[in-house]
């Protein structure tokens, strides 16, 4: 990193991806790892998204070649689960593993491409971001009177100190027009080019995203920093982020209102609920009531069924992340019609 004052996007562009950064060095999701996603639950979650990934093939009219694109997917895993449920699109199905880490890659499965960058267009299928636009770097505004963004600098003696800019003008307009002195909120410019993106490399098909995310950027300037903006090591809350540079992850709640707007939004509970997980819960018991006398390994991962369900669902855990769609339909070259706003039911 330059030691003269960056934006704090650059800082975590380095922090997390640069030379001796977080991804670089081996940071990664799993038990043993930093953090804990749906996929790391079990299979339960990927045989959700392959019954998913069946209604939209089925949607575009089963296309002989349907790309399904896993952007961030680390070691994997939700790649292994996907293609264990052997969905109904699976001849046709073409799944491209994307990961920016070599070591990652090296731990991808058989029976996947894999690769550091996604495919050029057109396809037709699903581009896939569990998890991902929340460690896409962003720019942070700081309120003190006026927005103002904040670069980071490093002092003399090595460490990171916080600087600001001059009052924006423009100010973003998503930014509310007054907050307390102190208050933060996420730019993620980044995040919403990399939609706008992932969505001009369809010909038709849909972009899922399976993110913390909230409504409005007012709602993260009204709420305490730490709470949005947060730090995983080791599978527990890290430091500051301008402390332990390069050890711990970075992550921040999406604010929906700074992204091309979905067709469709839910919570993962209501997503799982939509895509069969309590068809697929009680065939696990079924099994294991028919089997339990003399279980085999196929047969503990149906018993073990439940307990994902119940950690996924958890509407204080994982059942809260959002669920974010945008469509694309070959026909009209753009999305369906929309329905932004989180239904009371799936």
């Amino acid at each position: 990193m330059s030691d003269g004052p960056v934006p704090f996007e650059s800082f975590m562009d380095d922090a997390l991806y640069g030379p001796d950064g977080f991804y670089t060095r081996g940071g990664a999701a799993g038990r043993r790892g930093d953090f804990l996603t749906s996929p790391e639950v079990g299979p339960l979650f990927g045989a959700v998204v392959a019954r998913y990934l069946d209604s939209v093939w089925e949607r575009i009219g089963r296309p002989s070649e349907f790309a399904v694109v896993d952007v961030g997917a680390g070691p994997g895993t939700l790649a292994r689960s996907v293609l264990a449920a052997v969905p109904r699109c699976a001849a046709a199905l073409r799944y491209v593993a994307v990961d920016v880490s070599a070591a990652q890659r090296e731990r991808h499965p058989d029976g996947v491409e894999s690769r550091a960058e996604v495919p050029d267009g057109p396809l037709d299928g699903v581009v896939l971001a569990n998890e991902l636009l929340d460690n896409l770097p962003f720019r942070m505004a700081v309120f003190d009177g006026a927005w103002r963004e904040a670069f980071v600098e490093i002092e003399r003696g090595g460490s990171f100190v916080e600087r600001l800019s001059a009052p924006f003008d423009p100010v973003p307009a998503t930014l509310p027009a007054r907050a307390t002195h102190g208050a933060r909120a996420p730019l993620v410019d980044r995040a919403a080019r990399w939609v706008d993106d992932a969505r001009g490399r369809l010909r038709s098909g849909s972009v899922l995203a399976v993110d913390y995310a909230v409504p409005m950027t007012a709602e993260l300037a009204g709420r305490p920093w730490r709470e949005w903006l947060r730090t995983y090591r080791g599978n527990e809350r890290g430091s500051h982020p301008l402390r332990d540079v390069g050890a711990q992850d970075i992550t921040t709640d999406i604010p929906l209102d700074q992204l091309p707007e979905p067709d469709a939004v839910r919570s993962q509970t209501q997503f799982l609920s939509l895509h069969g997980i309590d068809d697929l819960v009680e065939e696990g018991r079924r099994i294991w009531r028919e089997r339990a006398a003399a279980p085999d390994l196929a047969v503990m991962r149906m018993r073990s069924r439940v307990s994902e369900s119940e950690a996924l669902l958890d509407p204080a855990g994982l059942g809260s992340f959002v669920v974010a769609e945008w469509r694309v339909d070959a026909a009209a070259g753009s999305g369906s019609p929309r329905s932004a706003d989180l239904p009371s039911d799936p």
